[in-house]
């Protein structure tokens, strides 16, 4: 008897096997177990324009941010340089020069 693995997009384990599909019935994703499914858990960011953001992008912020318990936020225009992708609801992990570290969520920026 063959174990099947759990769904990739949501790790249920009620996956069932039909033809050469294999099919999640609680999130609905269908995949083909033979092909590679390692791309599948990669992180995927994209900014607010849909580019798809990575590892030591530079990247502009489009808005203006406030920020809880600074006099001043972060405006908009702010170039920031080598970010670092996370998987969180704040997407972005970066250093703002003369602001210090920050986590940003990826739809207020875009890819410089």
């Amino acid at each position: 008897m063959s174990t099947i693995p759990p769904c990739p997009k949501c790790q249920s384990v009620y996956v069932y096997e039909m033809d050469a599909l294999m099919i999640c019935p609680e999130c609905g994703h269908e995949w083909n177990n033979d092909e590679n499914t390692s791309d599948t858990n990669a992180l995927v960011v994209k900014d607010s324009n849909g580019n798809i953001l990575q590892n030591g992008d530079s990247i502009v912020i489009i808005k203006n941010l406030p920020v809880k318990g600074a006099p001043k936020g972060i405006k908009a225009g702010t170039k920031v340089k080598n970010i670092r992708l996370v998987d969180s609801d704040h997407n972005i992990d970066c250093k703002i020069e003369g602001f210090g570290a920050m986590a940003l969520k990826s739809e207020f920026v875009k890819k410089a």
